[in-house]
Order: structure tokens, then sequence, then C-alpha cells
């Protein structure tokens, strides 16, 4: 069962007419977002005092895509500099876990050098993800309630402007309830909750081409 929230998000982020992520450049940096708040919320990452992303103990997760953004963390960066390191690497990671998991399958890119096409084959798992979400964004309980898993994808969600999971007017209607969503990030570390805060103006910056790959 796939159940960490990079591979969560890559699904709520497919688009079946674009064969892929909705919009790849972001996706590359949802999925490291996702990857980070995941590595947080099992207490592998945090932060010091001065806003220093700190790696807590060496063994690793078992998760290839997570090992490698945690062995990124060991270099002593800052959350938004992680979220912009080897995204493409990290993106790409995940599609190849879903396509080994039979999530997904690749196409054959149609020219040198094209991105390769991806089919979701189980369609009732990106229908659970998106249930999920939809559940917290619509909810009439308290945000306290919503499982801090489906909160986080909510933020990244609403962060990356995946319209097809928070639109225009879930944002404006619901606006308070993404925000409560966002700010409980806040409890894993303070500088993830301001790096997901920023993702859209980081994205924008990302694709003018800073930041690397």
């Amino acid at each position: 069962m796939i159940d960490d929230l990079p591979s969560l998000l890559y699904l709520l982020a497919y688009d079946e007419a674009a064969k892929g992520p909705y919009d790849r450049s972001r996706a590359r940096m949802l999925v490291r977002a996702a990857a980070l708040v995941d590595l947080a919320m099992h207490g592998r990452l945090s932060e010091d005092g001065e806003g220093t992303v700190t790696v807590s103990g060496t063994r690793p997760t078992g998760d290839p895509v997570l090992d490698g953004v945690l062995c990124d963390a060991t270099a002593g960066h800052g959350w938004k500099r992680l979220l912009r390191r080897h995204r493409k690497r990290t993106l790409t990671e995940v599609e190849d876990r879903l396509v080994a998991a039979g999530l997904l399958t690749a196409g054959v890119p149609r020219a040198p050098f094209a991105t390769r096409r991806l089919a979701v084959t189980d369609h009732a798992a990106t229908a659970a993800v998106r249930a999920r979400v939809s559940a917290a964004l619509h909810g009439d309980g308290p945000v306290t309630e919503i499982p801090a898993a489906d909160a986080a994808l909510l933020a990244l969600a609403a962060a990356g402007g995946i319209r097809s999971v928070v639109s225009r007017r879930d944002r404006r209607a619901l606006g308070a309830r993404i925000d409560a969503c966002t700010r409980s990030l806040a409890v894993l570390a303070p500088g993830l909750e301001k790096a997901v805060r920023t993702l859209p103006s980081t994205m924008i910056a990302a694709q003018g081409g800073m930041g690397g790959g």
C-alpha cells in the first residue's frame, strides 16, 4: 500500500489529459515539500534555533525517495533550499516508485528527450486520496480532528495551485480552514510552515531559472 506523502501528493497532482502532473515544474517542488513534511512528521527532520534543518538518527527510512531527501538534509540547509535541491530527481523517483507499485504505467516518449507519458492504472487509489483531501477541506468538524497527513496534503495542494483539488472558489470560501491546516505544520517546525506558505513565490523564482534542479 502506498501511503507516503510524496506519492499521495503526486496522485493528487496527476492530470489525465497531460499524462502526468498538471504542471511538471510545480510538481517537482510539491513532491519535495511533501517528502520534507513526511520526514518531519516521523521525527526525522526538525530545525535548530536559526532555522537550519537538522536530521535525527542515521537509520534509513526504507523508502528510497525519503532516504534521498534525508541524505540531502544532512548538509545543513534551510527548508527553502531543500525544496529547491534535486527536485527533478525526486519527482522522477516518485514516478518510478508508483510505476513499480503498479499505480502508473510509463509509455515511450514521443520524441527524443521528451517527457515520458504516464497513465494511472489504479483509479481507485487516486479517487481515495482525493476523497481524503476533499473531506479535510469540506468537512464541518474542527481542523484539529483532521488526520495530520490529510491536513498536510490539503495545505500543499492549496499552496501548489492544484485547482482540481482546491478550486478558486474553495480558496475564497474555505480560506480559513486551509490556513489552519497550513498553520498546523508549525508544530513540526516553524520554518517548514513558512516554506509551504511561500511555495507560490518559490515556484515562480524556480521557473525563472533560480534554485537549481
